[in-house]
């Protein structure tokens, strides 16, 4: 099969050759997309707090809790995409788009019969699962609202996720980024529609920012497999590659199991200090919440710049520049780092306002700005991390940051967060300094196993 037929070839920012011309140059084109992607889907769930806590700190928790259990259940999508993330990258930088086409097929495949079990099951047994974590009746009645509905829709947002991701790992970031704004948009007119009852829509509460959701994730599926099949991306799709292949199928696993075990861990842990933080009360746990969400957006370059290190390794190991590999992923540790430490400064210095913006009851705010400040002890570390975990990640090399991501929660973060908050004078703000502390200890293990370079060698 000729390679016109395999990818589109007009030449645009879309179908850059990523491994050749300036790093820094191709790093910040391919990031700048992904990180305003990114923002924008964490705006959105800024905004779905800010709506939700019109209705009381009950509320507030009771989505802290349901994002939590999504989170869990999303970790098998972790394991999906980082073996198809590598094996795309690879291929494209191989020239080989008819493997890429068909890692991209196996990648549909998985996470459709994936989000067909998750719906079923979800939205059935949403109830049970959130009675897991013994919350007061309040809050766990508006969690289960939330996840019975989210769980409705995860078929579409299984789709949705992992057409972005295909897209990024091909070296298209611009057609993503597009589709999410497109999206948020929509999210950001429903939303407070639907939750506060506003014009002719029925006032849903938390139901309806779940609801909110699963519309935009369902048009923005539709939109990215028009993409897809139409040939308005790097690969273009059709239906001969939805043929299952067990043998590759079981590659993508392979690599991407790891990954899924670290991703699994790491949310079970949060589930573990949410069991902590429990027993200090609704408040706290509010706290908790509203805090979490602002590092997620305060993270964000972590995610865009991260995925973009993650693509040009894989890319330019499989043209075989390894130099390269190198550099991408210094250069994006070092832009991450500028910009965190900016943010850590400017969250000591209005951490009240900054919390006064989802709840401005003054109780919340004097429990949670001393919380949100201990949280900027991480951003001295965490860029670095998410760069150097990217690049082992899209070499393909996934279980060294399984390794290293169960030690550091199970050794430290677990351990201190429980003895710091239960036998100290700190309370439940030893939750956040023991994750603080975990990540400097993943700093640490990252920069070693990084300068072995082992991981410049992983055959995919």
């Amino acid at each position: 099969m000729s390679q016109t037929n395999d990818v589109n070839t007009k030449p645009s920012l879309v179908h850059k050759e990523w491994t050749e011309g300036p790093i820094v140059k191709n790093l910040l084109m391919l990031a700048w997309p992904m990180i305003v992607m990114e923002a924008t889907y964490m705006v959105s769930q800024l905004l779905d707090m800010v709506w939700v806590g019109k209705a009381g700190t009950a509320s507030i928790a009771g989505l802290g809790i349901a994002n939590l259990v999504l989170m869990i259940v999303s970790t098998v999508d972790m394991g999906i995409i980082s073996g198809s993330r590598a094996m795309i990258a690879r291929f494209i930088g191989e020239k080989d788009y008819e493997g890429a086409r068909r890692v991209a097929g196996q990648t549909y495949i998985m996470a459709v019969g994936w989000g067909l079990l998750v719906t079923i099951f979800g939205t059935i047994f949403a109830g049970n699962i959130i009675g897991l974590f013994g919350v007061e009746s309040a809050v766990a009645e508006e969690a289960v609202k939330f996840a019975r509905i989210f769980f409705a829709g995860w078929i579409a947002l299984e789709i949705l996720i992992m057409s972005l991701y295909t897209m990024q790992s091909s070296g298209d970031s611009f057609r993503p980024m597009v589709i999410e704004i497109g999206m948020r948009v929509v999210h950001l007119i429903l939303c407070p529609l639907l939750v506060l009852g506003l014009w002719i829509f029925p006032e849903m509460g938390i139901s309806g920012a779940a609801l909110t959701n699963v519309v935009c994730q369902a048009l923005g599926a539709v939109a990215a497999i028009w993409l897809f099949f139409s040939g308005h991306t790097r690969i273009k799709l059709s239906l001969r590659d939805f043929r299952f292949v067990p043998s590759l199928a079981w590659r993508m696993l392979k690599i991407g199991l790891p990954s899924l075990v670290s991703m699994l861990q790491a949310n079970v842990s949060m589930f573990v200090l949410t069991w902590i933080v429990i027993p200090f009360g609704t408040e706290a746990l509010a706290v908790y919440s509203i805090v979490g969400n602002i590092q997620g957006f305060v993270t964000t370059p972590n995610m865009g710049l991260g995925g973009a290190v993650s693509v040009l390794v894989g890319q330019n190991l499989g043209a075989k520049k390894p130099d390269r590999a190198v550099k991408s992923t210094l250069y994006g540790a070092g832009i991450l780092q500028a910009f965190l430490i900016t943010c850590g400064i400017i969250i000591l210095i209005w951490a009240e306002n900054i919390v006064g913006l989802f709840n401005s009851d003054p109780a919340l705010i004097a429990v949670g700005a001393p919380f949100l400040r201990i949280a900027t002890l991480g951003y001295l570390f965490i860029g670095i991390n998410a760069a150097l975990s990217n690049c082992i990640a899209g070499a393909g090399d996934t279980m060294p940051n399984m390794l290293i991501n169960i030690g550091v929660t199970w050794l430290a973060q677990i351990p201190l967060a429980y003895l710091l908050s239960n036998y100290t004078s700190l309370s439940f703000e030893g939750v956040r300094w023991a994750i603080g502390i975990a990540i400097a200890v993943g700093f640490i293990a990252y920069l070693i196993y990084f300068r072995t370079g082992r991981w410049k060698h992983k055959k995919i």
